[in-house]
């Protein structure tokens, strides 16, 4: 890698990778850097995947959509924990902004197609499914009596009390989050009705206050199980975070509903695992153990 590149992959390591994951040698790590490699990697390997395109100049963006409608993403080439990503885009609007404000986190970028539905990230193995969580951005449920804004103070003092600060971080009640109510015609002033669920922000980055749920691995059908571990077998690492969205839920086989593979994170974060808002927390000391027995030689070279 020529210098620039590797001072610059080491500066992001530095500052926005702190509790991330390095099992991977640096060859699987190069092969998983790019979202467009993994689309590569899928596409050659029949895994379902989106459609996308890399793109410098937004116009090319323009055209993906008018070539394949929305709704769409857009994000970095290069990131993690959802940087610079935004999804769903649902208009021409909202794709324009999108594609400029992503320069700023990388050069070239991807526009794909995306799928409404379930998000999960799955830490697996090639030959064991370690933890599955679905992710979900900030949200809270109404009860028929208290605002938007008390809601918020309840759930953030549930979290508090849970200690997951500061992996799962409070809701926060910013500029972005009235924008976001105030398009489904909500503020903060708002009292929705019992059990009805407000979403306070589009992405599920925990950021914002994004949660996650363990899901049972067991309830897993054999035939996302083998699919999973294919992934991690295509490109010879230890271990990856796989991220991908079922439309209908991962206990049902990907063959009977649409599904896509997003990406493959080859330095996952997988303190999210540790720290649960919803299921019960599952113990993976015997995991950590194991991976800290590998002898990967270059895990601090980039």
């Amino acid at each position: 890698m020529n210098s620039p590149k590797k001072w610059l992959y080491a500066w992001i390591s530095k500052k926005y990778m702190d509790g991330c994951s390095n099992y991977n040698s640096l060859q699987v790590r190069k092969s998983c850097r790019s979202k467009a490699q993994a689309r590569d990697m899928f596409s050659e390997n029949q895994v379902p995947h989106a459609k996308g395109k890399i793109f410098l100049n937004p116009w090319t963006a323009k055209k993906f959509a008018d070539q394949h409608g929305f709704p769409l993403v857009i994000k970095p080439n290069v990131s993690g924990f959802s940087r610079g990503s935004h999804f769903p885009i649902t208009n021409y609007a909202e794709l324009w902004k999108a594609a400029l404000m992503v320069k700023v986190w990388w050069p070239t970028s991807v526009v794909e197609q995306y799928l409404l539905g379930a998000n999960y990230r799955v830490l697996t193995t090639k030959d064991e499914i370690v933890s599955v969580i679905r992710r979900y951005p900030p949200f809270i449920d109404g009860d028929g009596q208290h605002s938007i804004d008390d809601l918020i103070d309840q759930e953030n003092k549930i979290r508090q009390e849970m200690q997951l600060h500061p992996t799962i971080y409070p809701i926060k009640k910013s500029q972005a989050v009235s924008n976001y109510l105030k398009k489904q015609g909500l503020d903060l002033s708002s009292v929705p009705a019992a059990g009805e669920r407000i979403y306070l922000f589009n992405r599920v980055a925990l950021a914002p206050g994004g949660v996650v749920e363990i899901i049972d691995k067991k309830s897993l059908p054999q035939e996302n199980v083998e699919l999973f571990q294919k992934v991690v077998r295509l490109f010879d690492a230890n271990v990856l975070g796989v991220d991908v969205i079922f439309e209908n839920g991962i206990e049902q086989p990907h063959g009977d509903q649409k599904c896509i593979l997003l990406e493959v994170n080859s330095r996952p974060y997988m303190k999210m695992h540790d720290y649960p808002r919803y299921g019960d927390k599952e113990d993976l000391s015997g995991f950590y153990g194991r991976m800290e027995q590998l002898a990967v030689v270059d895990n601090d070279t980039f």
